[in-house]
Parts: C-alpha cells; sequence; structure tokens
C-alpha cells in the first residue's frame, strides 16, 4: 500500500533565499527550547525518485518499508557491505523548527532537506540518545539509531554554505541541527499535527 494524502510535489527548482550565520545563529535559541517529552509532527515527506519530493497531509510508516511510497528502499548504501540499504537509516528525521530557521515558512522549501519526517521535537544527542523510541499518533512507533546523518554538498546548495557549515560545528552536532536516523518499531498511520511522544 502506498502512503496517500499528497498535497504538492516538490522539486530542487524550488529557490531558497540562504541565510547568513548571524541570521541562522539569532534564532537558534528557538531550536534549543524544542519540547523534550511531547511534540508534534509538523511535515511529512516522501521521496519517490531521485530529487523529487511529495508533501503528505498523511503517509504511511511501515517496519519493512519505512515510509510507505519512499525510495529508501531503493537507495544503496556505503555503509553495509553489500551497498544494501541501511536498515538503521530508514527515516531521515529533523527539526522543523531548523528547517524552518533556514528554509522560511514555506513547508515546501523544507522539503529540499531530503528527510520524510519534521518534528517540533528535541532531537539533541542527550535528549534523544540512540534506543530512544518515538511515538508518532495512535500506532506508530519509531526508534533512534546510532548512524549519523551529516549534510551534503546538496544541503549547502539548498540553504546555503552558513548552514552547511553550522550543522558540522560541535554545538550543530549535540543538537543533531541536521537531523538523525530512525527506524519503524511500529507501523501505522500518520498525518501532520499528530503528537509525538517519548515512550519507554
Amino acid at each position: 500500500m502506498r502512503g496517500w494524502g499528497t498535497v504538492d510535489a516538490v522539486t530542487d527548482s524550488i529557490a531558497v533565499r540562504h541565510r547568513s550565520l548571524d541570521e541562522i545563529m539569532a534564532g537558534l535559541d528557538v531550536v534549543r527550547q524544542a519540547p523534550q517529552s511531547v511534540g508534534s509532527l509538523a511535515l511529512a515527506v516522501r521521496r519517490p525518485e531521485v530529487g523529487t519530493r511529495e508533501v503528505l497531509a498523511r503517509a504511511e510508516l511501515d517496519a519493512t518499508a519505512g515510509l510507505v511510497g519512499d525510495n529508501w528502499s531503493q537507495r544503496p548504501s556505503s555503509r553495509t557491505p553489500d551497498r544494501s540499504p541501511h536498515p538503521d537509516m530508514q527515516l531521515n528525521v529533523i527539526s522543523s523548527r531548523f528547517a524552518e530557521l533556514i528554509a522560511g515558512d514555506d513547508r515546501n522549501a523544507w522539503a529540499l532537506a531530503g528527510d520524510q519526517l519534521y518534528l517540533d521535537f528535541d532531537l539533541s544527542v542527550d535528549a534523544l540518545p540512540a534506543g530512544s523510541r518515538l511515538a508518532i499518533g495512535d500506532r506508530a512507533v519509531i526508534e533512534v539509531t546510532d548512524q549519523p546523518h551529516t549534510g551534503c554538498a546538496k544541503f549547502a546548495a539548498r540553504f546555503g554554505r552558513d548552514a552547511h557549515k553550522l550543522v558540522w560545528t560541535e554545538e550543530g552536532k549535540l543538537l543533531r541541527l541536521r537531523g538523525l536516523n530512525a527506524r519503524v518499531i511500529v507501523g501505522g498511520p500518520i498525518e501532520a499535527g499528530d503528537t509525538v511522544r517519548r515512550v519507554a
């Protein structure tokens, strides 16, 4: 079954004004103040093919497929011996507050980051060490993995060199400004606005 509820198809052609380091640093306190116990799902995005994003009102998480309809299962990984898709990198998760800080309030522009889940939640290493679990909506549960999620040249091209440099700083890594990797533990439907909460 594919995910459903496509809101908009987004391609790499969207132009985003590159924020300066001063602009980003001035807004970083907002990212630091994200909730640690109960937050929300701001955006779900699937990548049906390279260079294309679909912003979803509703989607489906699956323990085998990850986000249903996303191309994770066709993406080779340099971190597996046979270059098969890495099971601990099913989902890329980023802070919705940081996405808004570097891309503005156009959520289609957020989708250029290439992550599937945009959470209003504290994603820092201290708040969510590997093994932490988050429930999204009524059923779905994801688990933070130990695989690092790093910025790349595409991220710099879309959001600017200053944003790219910041995610590689020590503070950027501790806050996980570029986000984290996760896998699906319990599948289920999710939709924008769903509650996100820590679970044991």
